[in-house]
């Protein structure tokens, strides 16, 4: 299959500047060399540690950050290096759903204005068939025709990110990058969402970029799962095959610092050591081996590529890929 999305080598590095003059003294490697692709109607999972670069990316591949290098292929188009105006008609296709609903609605708008916005930006439909499409989104994602008149205040926090779904599926996209979009919220009400969004998925045909920090949220949702750590990849595969035999010891600790929703049993959780390191500073050879138990002499010099281990478990339906120097 044809992917939807396809990122080479994709790199956002930010000038970090100091002094008096404001000179650009280091740079700050966000998202450093990362690739993946994602088929459509298929969602990826894309977890990691905070300050791992996974929200960067994601607005990279939406464009609202312009990459320092790699290629985008959206359809087979590279978004790269298109300007502002060349990258307006691609935008109906390519939406995102950000992580806080009150910082990314407009206080002053009612909801029908928000909603309504992405419609005036393209020029879609005149004043009544931009109403009916209005109540048209608030049906799908659960909420009352009444709420067009109201302000983003007098909703609960599902309920703003509900409307916040609705305006990503106005234009009738065809990827939507979720960073996020159910850590801020009540864990009685993410389940809610996250029910939402894959009946949309099947009735939208919608692929997903499921950006979050919980792996127990994103198999729930991901037929996919990318571990990301300090802006690269270190492990991709199916997300049973990742959450049946992860391979990088970075994924495992991911999994046994899930919480096991049963008191009467207990498991030792391969706790790491130490924070994430600096990305204006990452170590030299393999970013994880500070943190590592298992690393040796040759990982603090040599950086591991990914590399396929699919043929070691058997087979599987999707490859299995992970960037670490031994098999573990």
């Amino acid at each position: 299959m044809t992917p939807l999305l396809e990122v080479r080598d994709l790199m956002m590095h930010f000038p970090v500047r100091e002094g008096v003059l404001l000179r650009s003294r280091h740079t700050c490697r966000a998202v450093d060399g990362v690739s993946f692709s994602l088929a459509p109607g298929e969602t990826l999972g894309l977890v990691g540690e905070s300050g791992c670069g996974k929200s960067t990316l994601g607005r990279c591949v939406v464009r609202l950050l312009k990459p320092t290098a790699g290629q985008i292929l959206f359809d087979g188009a590279d978004l790269a290096p298109l300007s502002r105006a060349a990258l307006k008609p691609i935008r109906r296709q390519l939406q995102m759903v950000f992580q806080d609903p009150v910082e990314s609605l407009n206080a002053r708008h009612t909801v029908g204005q928000t909603l309504e916005e992405p419609l005036l930006i393209h020029g879609l439909g005149d004043a009544a068939a931009r109403r009916t499409r209005v109540r048209e989104l608030l049906a799908q994602v659960g909420l009352s025709a009444g709420a067009e008149e109201k302000y983003p205040f007098e909703f609960s926090g599902g309920q703003r990110q509900r409307v916040g779904i609705a305006r990503a599926i106005a234009l009738h996209p065809r990827l939507i990058v979720c960073d996020e979009p159910v850590s801020a919220l009540d864990v009685s009400i993410q389940s809610q969402v996250l029910n939402l969004m894959l009946d949309l998925q099947r009735s939208l045909g919608l692929s997903y970029l499921f950006i979050a920090h919980n792996l127990a949220v994103v198999k729930h949702v991901s037929d996919r799962v990318a571990i990301m750590y300090l802006g690269r990849i270190v492990e991709l595969a199916g997300a049973d095959e990742i959450y049946a035999r992860p391979r990088h010891p970075y994924t495992r600790a991911l999994l046994a610092a899930i919480p096991v929703p049963d008191p009467r049993r207990r498991r030792a959780p391969a706790l790491l050591a130490g924070d994430v390191p600096s990305p204006i500073h990452p170590p030299a050879g393999c970013a994880f081996h500070p943190r590592c138990p298992h690393a040796t002499d040759r990982c603090k010099v040599e950086t591991p590529t990914l590399r396929d281990v699919s043929t070691a478990n058997g087979n599987t339906p999707s490859p299995h890929t992970v960037a670490c120097h031994y098999d573990l």
